[in-house]
């Protein structure tokens, strides 16, 4: 598939903000910890989403799945290998190891693929499981995972800040027996989600929103309460972004600002000004774009995954931005087709280095990932011309609605096969 774009200089409207692909991929695994069915609401329906669905039926679960309501039951759950021919295609996956080993005492995860943006290894995850008394093997491209006697609770001390590692060992210390103290744990407002939802659970969690986790393990599997799906701080940005590039007034809606107070502060910085409520937030046009530095970091710092899309928004600045990113190697791949479309970036390492301002022109140019493609589609909205952006299927993994959400803010947009 392929999306094509018309350059649309004015923007408005109103763009609701659908639920959080990032916090509902771990809560989907945690029903892996339930006992009876789980109720879930604003599950977006993206594609990334559908795999981890796929996956879990795989195994034995049964679920309902529409109009963004979730009823899914894990307790007939009768098979713990999760193959490659999904896992291959979400990293996500992974967070299927925690909760299958420390419910059935074994299971096989395949080595997950998915992602274009680094290695991102999972020996952090393995690492923490084997100080829980987990006997892990990687065989045949599997990591075949073993506890007899069942997960202890232990002190896990994360080398680096992980999110996925922090979101699998959560889960594994729920049915681990004694208590789990993780130690430089990830403090993303998705961890802090699936942590309440435990709590509320029954589960005994102390630290929540800190880097310091305490889980007392449980006896039996959780009745876990419906719940609903915080919103996508990720998605809440690019559309923050589209206002921005485009220079006009945009409102987000079904949003948590204080979720997104890094993305705003740094428009902010940009010489945007806003009009915040209290689940909406408004971006105003500006006299002038303003050039922006940006280090990625760990939350609460600024999130690797709106690194591309404020280098689209910097093109438009008067002068020159420096962007650092930190997180992961290969990140900068939309570099090249921005460049393409008439952008003046030049990379050093880890930083790129963005002059403005530049008149971008529509091209053909290649998705590479997820937030790579929304850098591409937010180039196109202001790009002279026509911009034809190939193999949009990345897009599709994370922006739910995506061609109708652009079409209602007024983007001439078409979805084309290749």
């Amino acid at each position: 598939m392929k999306l094509l774009i018309v350059k649309k200089s004015n923007i408005n409207g109103c763009v609701p903000i659908s639920g959080a692909k990032n916090a509902a991929l771990p809560l989907l695994a945690m029903t892996i910890l339930a006992k009876n069915k789980v109720q879930i609401s604003n599950m977006p329906n993206v594609a990334d989403i559908n795999t981890m669905l796929k996956l879990l039926k795989l195994l034995g679960s049964d679920f309902k799945f529409e109009n963004n309501e979730l009823e899914i039951d894990t307790s007939t759950i009768n098979s713990t290998t999760a193959t490659y021919d999904i896992v291959k295609t979400m990293r996500a996956s992974i967070l299927t190891l925690g909760p299958l080993l420390t419910r059935f005492k074994e299971c096989k995860v395949s080595l997950p693929g998915g992602c274009a943006i680094g290695l991102r290894p999972v020996d952090l995850h393995l690492k923490a499981l084997e100080k829980m008394g987990a006997d892990i093997k990687i065989e045949n491209g599997y990591i075949h995972a073993i506890a007899k006697n069942g997960l202890q609770g232990s002190e896990i001390i994360f080398d680096k800040i992980t999110v996925t590692g922090t979101e699998n060992i959560i889960m594994a210390a729920v049915l681990a027996k004694g208590e789990t103290t993780i130690l430089n744990a990830a403090k993303e407002p998705e961890i802090i989600q699936l942590c309440e939802i435990l709590k509320n659970s029954g589960v005994k969690i102390e630290g929540i929103g800190t880097g310091t986790l305490k889980i007392q393990g449980q006896n039996e599997l959780l009745e876990i309460q419906p719940f609903s799906v915080i919103p996508d701080r990720i998605e809440a940005g690019t559309y923050l972004c589209a206002g921005a590039i485009a220079n006009s007034k945009l409102t987000i809606s079904n949003i948590i600002p204080s979720h997104i107070e890094n993305i705003i502060n740094k428009l902010k910085e940009m010489n945007f000004s806003f009009e915040i409520e209290e689940n909406q937030v408004t971006i105003l046009p500006t006299d002038e774009i303003k050039p922006v530095n940006i280090v990625t970091s760990e939350h609460p710092g600024f999130p690797t995954d709106m690194q591309a899309q404020f280098m689209a928004v910097a093109t438009q600045a008067n002068g020159v931005s420096v962007i650092e990113e930190r997180l992961f190697e290969n990140r900068f791949m939309h570099v090249a087709e921005l460049n393409r479309m008439g952008a003046d970036i030049r990379i050093n390492g880890k930083v790129a280095t963005v002059y403005g301002k530049t008149k971008l022109i529509g091209a053909d140019v290649m998705a590479t990932d997820l937030r790579a493609s929304s850098a591409l589609v937010l180039a196109g909205i202001i790009a002279e011309g026509e911009t034809k952006i190939h193999r949009v299927y990345h897009l599709f993994r994370g922006y739910e609605n995506l061609v109708e959400k652009l079409k209602n803010i007024g983007v001439q947009v078409i979805l084309e096969n290749e």
